[in-house]
């Protein structure tokens, strides 16, 4: 009997990563790559459209972000596998990979050599991780018995706040894209310093990129 392909999609905004992820997939027997997609929607579309096994997904890509499609994915069809390939190795971008379903979490750097065997966990109903990222695990298994940090306990408000001031707007621009008062945007400035410990605004950016709490910048 034979035994059937694994079939897997596709998904990063480079052509060059993609021509890459293939070439590696395809000298392998028993892994068949059935189609790409180069921005989210694009993904949704193929995981509707194709019986597929695996789904390697970029984390950054234009349109819906990444993070969003492996939640779509996993509520529609949770029986696709989804290995996670990026750049990103914050331990904030690992835990909501992880909370919303990733299956693998490998860094790009070193993808040529896990890839394959990162395939082979997750169809056989495990899971696997880069060496890095196995460390980040590490640190939020220990972290999950112990009091949360303050970056854990941000509402999605005052992640909306940090993300405008991290474009350089001021309070009261802030105030004018979220409709809000300004005072209601200083209240959430004041609390995203205490919780995250700092007491400037610059050193509020940059222990927010730090910890991964800023959507990654867009792919050049």
């Amino acid at each position: 009997m034979t035994t059937r392909a694994v079939r897997v999609l596709l998904a990063d905004d480079h052509t060059l990563v993609r021509a890459g992820i293939r070439r590696i997939l395809e000298s392998q027997p028993g892994i068949e790559v059935l189609a790409e997609a180069a921005d989210g929607a694009g993904v949704l579309d193929l995981v509707q459209t194709h019986d597929a096994d695996v789904l390697v997904l970029d984390l950054k890509m234009p349109g819906l972000d990444g993070i969003d499609v492996l939640r779509a994915v996993k509520a529609a069809h949770p029986a696709v596998k989804v290995v996670v390939v990026t750049m990103f190795e914050a331990r904030e971008y690992v835990a909501r990979a992880m909370r919303h379903g990733a299956d693998a979490y490998l860094l790009k750097d070193s993808a040529v050599q896990d890839l394959v065997a990162a395939i082979d966990a997750v169809t056989a109903g495990s899971s696997y991780f880069s060496p890095a990222i196995q460390v980040q695990m590490a640190e939020l298994l220990r972290g999950e018995a112990a009091a949360p940090s303050g970056a854990q306990l941000l509402t999605n408000r005052e992640r909306e706040v940090l993300a405008w001031l991290a474009r350089g707007l001021s309070s009261k621009e802030v105030a004018a894209q979220l409709d809000i008062s300004v005072r209601t945007v200083e209240t959430h400035r004041a609390n995203l310093m205490q919780k995250l410990g700092v007491k400037s605004v610059a050193l509020l950016i940059q222990v927010a990129l730090r910890e991964g709490l800023l959507d990654p910048p867009a792919s050049p």
